[in-house]
């Protein structure tokens, strides 16, 4: 089971992007003094557009490497893949949305479910989580100047284990809406891991917008190379991530897996939470194909409790055991010592 749900995550999964930077450029100003209502009023406008992205899509995934910023580089060829996901509301305290998406592949006749990327969204937020270092995430302090009005949207890998955070404004250009991310910083994503490139991690700023019938996740990637403790540009990357709606497709597998393994997940996600509270962050072994080291075996349990070989109560208590011991391996200076961050 272990092997199979590597192996669908390597073919299925087309990884997500981004991680807060540790010096943050603002992006945009700081918002200024408006009425209750207006404040009312563009909060709910956010909300709206942040619920819009739930229900049942068609997406593409199209990554090209454009600019190359080193002598010595040469981009790689421009690549675009899809699949079908379906996103769902887990939790909505109007404050905090989260959006958990769901990849569903396979046949019509046999689909299978990958518990996909997740999205949480927070408004106006003290903190929010920060690649500091390789395995290593911290929590970081929002410039208070730079709370009012915004949303943090935190980014968490398949196994609910943090991938990358930023924060910013929605707000409306050219007539249309948009929340874009401070400047961030995350860790190389699978798709680049895998082929062990010379570049390491990404700086980036990361945008969504709705259109009529979905919406887009567009990155723009910066991909660099720490050298002595400075980071050395390598290539330019631009990701365009369209969700089209579409429900032509085993919509009901990912329903059924939801609800089957919902329990297990919400447990999985307070135990990562409960880590992250006693230690101010996160630290734990990283491979390239699937993200952490506990990863396969987290996802492996939530499908076997989806197809009944497992019961729910057996796999938190497991899952609670290697999320403990995954993220007490190695002590945050170790990871620092092992490959620093600047400004950390």
């Amino acid at each position: 089971m272990l092997t199979q749900t590597k192996s669908l995550l390597a073919s299925g999964i087309a990884a997500v992007c981004l991680i807060a930077s540790p010096a943050p450029a603002l992006a945009d100003d700081p918002v200024g003094d408006r009425s209750a209502e207006a404040e009312a009023a563009s909060f709910e406008a956010d909300r709206a557009d942040i619920l819009a992205m739930a229900g049942d899509f068609k997406v593409t995934f199209d990554m090209k490497e454009t600019t190359p910023w080193h002598p010595d580089y040469t981009p790689i060829d421009a690549k675009i893949s899809g699949g079908h996901e379906s996103v769902r509301v887990i939790e909505d305290t109007g404050r905090k949305i989260v959006l958990q998406h769901l990849l569903v592949v396979g046949s019509e006749d046999s689909p299978f479910v990958v518990k996909h990327w997740r999205q949480d969204w927070e408004y106006e937020p003290e903190q929010y989580l920060v690649y500091t270092a390789p395995g290593t995430w911290e929590l970081k302090d929002v410039p208070e100047a730079m709370r009012k009005g915004r949303w943090s949207q935190t980014v968490y890998q398949v196994d609910d284990s943090p991938r990358y955070a930023g924060w910013g404004q929605w707000e409306t250009t050219n007539g249309v809406r948009r929340w874009r991310s401070n400047w961030t910083l995350r860790p190389l994503a699978r798709r680049d891991a895998t082929r062990d490139p010379v570049y390491d991690h990404y700086r980036a700023i990361n945008r969504h917008q709705n259109f009529p019938g979905g919406w887009i996740h567009w990155q723009d990637n910066t991909k660099l190379k720490w050298v002595d403790g400075k980071a050395v540009p390598y290539v330019q990357e631009s990701v365009l991530n369209t969700y089209e709606r579409f429900d032509d497709y085993p919509v009901n597998a990912a329903d059924e897996y939801w609800q089957a393994s919902a329990q297990y997940w919400d447990a999985v996600r307070k135990e990562w939470d409960a880590a992250l509270s006693a230690k101010g962050g996160i630290t734990i072994e990283e491979e390239a194909s699937t993200g952490t080291v506990i990863s396969g075996e987290l996802l492996s349990m939530g499908t076997q409790i989806a197809k009944g070989e497992m019961d729910t109560a057996t796999a938190i208590a497991k899952a609670r055991s290697l999320i403990r011991e995954g993220t007490s391996m190695a002590d945050t200076g170790e990871r620092l010592a092992a490959g620093k961050v600047a400004g950390y």
